[in-house]
């Protein structure tokens, strides 16, 4: 299941292409040696041996790096005895060359190398606080089987604007899925702000409708906490989705976001909201209220959440994408393998790819088992 924020092992193509970075030196260097041997004195290719140290700086270590441009050097020495009119003065001028070229490239490598030892480690920080802000969904909660997407839009991002979450209380399975306003780190800042309310107030909230309240309530305490917080200007979309144990149905409430679609035997439908809410942080501008609607969820049937970077990836022609149109037709697909069928599908259906955060959530309530 794709979601970005997870670590995913380098593919054989990355593999592929980072063995042949640490060949191409010696590849060089085999082919300078038969480039002049095979030609004639007046063709010189021998100068040609000063890409392999230049080529090794990209993949290989320092010491690497110097030892594949000693060996460079080495190769010109016994090149020499191939042509007629070799000086000492001609040997020691490419000798030269090769060896500022040597120390140029073991500098760059040196660079490289503390460039991506630095990357790592930040990377290493961004899983771990991908892991403490944007924790990764249960894989089954209650009676409920949670399957999600999550791609962040910044190259190499862990987290973006987009953020989820699932609980666990008595009596019920309460999940939220939002997008914030806006992009980076202000955008980030507002998401783990809002997942910090929801977790505070997800036991003890009495409803949705309370819930949501609370999330206003925690976005507004930390802006007066912090004026100058760009999250405290930003407001965000977010759905809210209860399911009861006694009960077959899914109770719904969403402050300005895409309806879900609800998937049945007898087809796939939107969430209908009658009075949808304001989103979080703008309810001031109007009198907070917020209506609850209430849909039959039986075995069987599921709910996707989304944010709008599904629902408005467009094609070159500026169409939106079908996701409901998609969603039929997966209608026989396991579960568990939507969350990778739609990530390729937006992938390939979008003019630029994916230029937006993506996060979709499917909640599942398994066909009944047999009596």
């Amino acid at each position: 299941m794709p979601a970005a924020g997870h670590r995913r092992p380098p593919g054989a193509a990355a593999r592929t292409q980072f063995n042949l970075g640490r060949a191409l030196p010696f590849l060089v260097l085999v082919l300078t040696v038969l480039a002049d041997l095979l030609t004639p004195d007046r063709e010189r290719f021998d100068r040609l041996l000063v890409a392999a140290p230049a080529l090794a700086a990209v993949t290989w270590s320092v010491r690497g790096t110097v030892g594949i441009g000693l060996l460079a050097m080495a190769v010109r020495v016994l090149l020499v005895p191939t042509r007629e009119a070799a000086s000492a003065t001609e040997l020691l001028a490419s000798e030269t060359v090769l060896a500022v070229a040597t120390a140029v490239a073991a500098w760059v490598s040196r660079v490289r190398s503390r460039y991506e030892r630095d990357l790592r480690e930040v990377t290493a920080v961004a899983e771990v606080v991908q892991r403490v802000v944007l924790r990764p969904l249960p894989e089954r909660l209650g009676r409920f089987d949670l399957h999600l997407l999550y791609v962040a839009a910044a190259a190499k991002a862990r987290i973006g604007g987009d953020f989820y979450e699932a609980v666990r209380i008595p009596g019920a399975v309460r999940v939220m899925l939002g997008d914030v306003q806006g992009k980076g780190l202000g955008a980030v800042e507002t998401a783990s702000v809002l997942l910090g309310s929801f977790r505070a107030a997800v036991n003890e909230a009495r409803d949705l409708a309370d819930l949501a309240d609370r999330l206003d309530e925690g976005l507004a305490r930390y802006g007066a906490w912090d004026p100058d917080s760009d999250a405290a200007e930003r407001f965000a979309t977010v759905v809210l989705v209860e399911l009861p144990d006694g009960r077959d149905v899914a109770r719904l409430l969403s402050c300005g976001h895409p309806a879900p679609l609800l998937q049945r035997a007898t087809g796939v439908e939107p969430v209908h909201f009658a009075d949808p809410s304001l989103p979080v942080n703008l309810a001031g501008l109007a009198d907070s209220h917020h209506r609850i609607e209430e849909v039959p969820f039986g075995p069987g049937d599921r709910l996707l959440l989304y944010t709008d970077g599904v629902s408005e990836t467009r094609d070159r022609a500026g169409t939106f994408y079908p996701l409901e149109l998609r969603l039929r037709g997966w209608a026989r697909e396991p579960a568990a393998e939507l969350p990778a069928l739609l990530h390729r599908d937006l992938a390939a259906y979008g003019a630029d790819g994916l230029d937006d955060d993506v996060a979709a959530v499917l909640v599942v309530r398994p066909p009944a088992g047999p009596v």
